[in-house]
């Protein structure tokens, strides 16, 4: 057997203590203080209303004076239920549509990586939100949770067809209106040009024609020997 000389080996062991005591300290004082800077850092959504709702009317509370709270109609819970998840395919179609433009300006460093740790957090938390609505969804209506998407995404999809329609609607308005002002003034340039080109042709008809001696009206482009016969002729005839 050979002897340890633990005392030569003591100096090698506190500094492996030291070494791994600090990196330990180091990454669990890291992390904390990532995790802090994480949970100050603005959401990206703003509150879930329709959520917040839901949760009112499923744990409502009595009023002063009652010693139960008033019922709710499951028609009500559900239809609080529905619109939260619309919400939430709302949300979805945010985060999808941002996704690739965040990507984009983090590799071209336009960006901090401050936004793209908002970003996944967003994108945990509408993971946990389907799943909690999936989960309630089964809770009301067995088998509800596996249908429940397919409905909100036709709520909004009808929703944004109608807002869309509304828009519509009120730029042809605006259009209509511009058109009528444009049509009455075309119409108004037109006649102050058929009244110019009306006065511009009787000026020169005017301007065509004189009378001579006998109250004979004579065209100025008659040639001026035909005029002059005309003259003989009624001097002869007077003879």
């Amino acid at each position: 057997m050979f002897d340890i000389d633990w005392t030569s080996l003591a100096l090698p062991f506190a500094y492996l203590f030291v070494l791994f005591g600090s990196l330990y300290t180091f990454s669990t004082i890291y992390r904390k203080r990532k995790a802090s800077q994480s949970a100050n850092l603005e959401p990206w959504f703003p509150p879930h209303l329709q959520r917040n709702i839901y949760l009112s009317l499923l744990h409502l509370e009595p009023e002063e004076g009652q010693e139960k709270a008033p019922k709710v109609p499951d028609s009500v819970i559900r239809a609080a239920l529905l619109r939260r998840a619309v919400e939430d395919i709302q949300r979805i179609i945010q985060v999808r549509m941002s996704k690739q433009a965040l990507n984009v300006l983090l590799q071209r460093g336009s960006v901090g990586d401050d936004l793209n740790q908002r970003f996944m957090r967003a994108e945990k938390e509408i993971e946990e939100e389907l799943k909690d609505v999936v989960a309630e969804a089964n809770a009301l209506a067995p088998g509800w949770g596996q249908t429940i998407f397919q409905s909100a995404n036709e709520i909004n999809a009808n929703t944004v067809l109608r807002k869309r329609l509304q828009e519509i609607e009120a730029k042809a308005d605006a259009e209509r209106e511009w058109w009528e002002k444009r049509r009455a003034a075309i119409q108004q340039d037109f006649m102050r040009e058929l009244d110019e080109v009306a006065s511009t042709a009787g000026s020169v008809r005017t301007a065509g024609t004189t009378d001579d001696d006998d109250g004979v009206l004579v065209d100025a482009a008659t040639p001026a020997s035909a005029t002059s016969s005309k003259k003989k002729k009624k001097g002869g005839s007077k003879k």
